[in-house]
């Protein structure tokens, strides 16, 4: 999540909502923060946590993988679905409609109402009426 950020505006960092997860039994060996600017385990910036004296949990976040999820613009609102493990991001010329409808149908009752019929490049807001 610390590299990641809109293919579309730029915008950083990311909204992480995660539906399914994946734990590895992983030894984490490294120095912290990883992370460089954002933990999204926390969902805090790096150096409010300096600030506090806080210490982010690499070794606990490096046990999980995102499964199932979405990542969420939350300035231009486009949204991209993690399937598999792999964040599926994408311009919107690249995107599939069918492909990207039945994800939000899939979950909707995970994802935001915003994103449901507001959504950037599809949204369910025809069937939601």
């Amino acid at each position: 999540m610390d590299l990641l950020a809109c293919p579309m505006c730029k915008t950083f960092p990311l909204k992480l909502i995660v539906f399914n997860r994946n734990i590895y039994k992983r030894e984490f060996r490294g120095r912290k923060p990883v992370c460089e600017l954002y933990c999204s385990f926390l969902n805090k910036e790096i150096k409010d946590l300096k600030e506090r004296g806080e210490e982010p949990p690499c070794e606990e976040c490096f046990k999980y993988e995102v499964a199932e999820g979405i990542l969420i613009c939350p300035k231009c609102g486009r949204w991209y679905p993690i399937i598999n493990e792999i964040p599926r991001m994408l311009p919107d010329e690249y995107r599939r409609e069918k492909e990207d409808l039945e994800f939000l149908r899939k979950y909707k009752d995970h994802i935001p109402e915003e994103v449901l019929k507001r959504g950037l490049p599809y949204n369910l807001s025809s069937e939601l009426k």
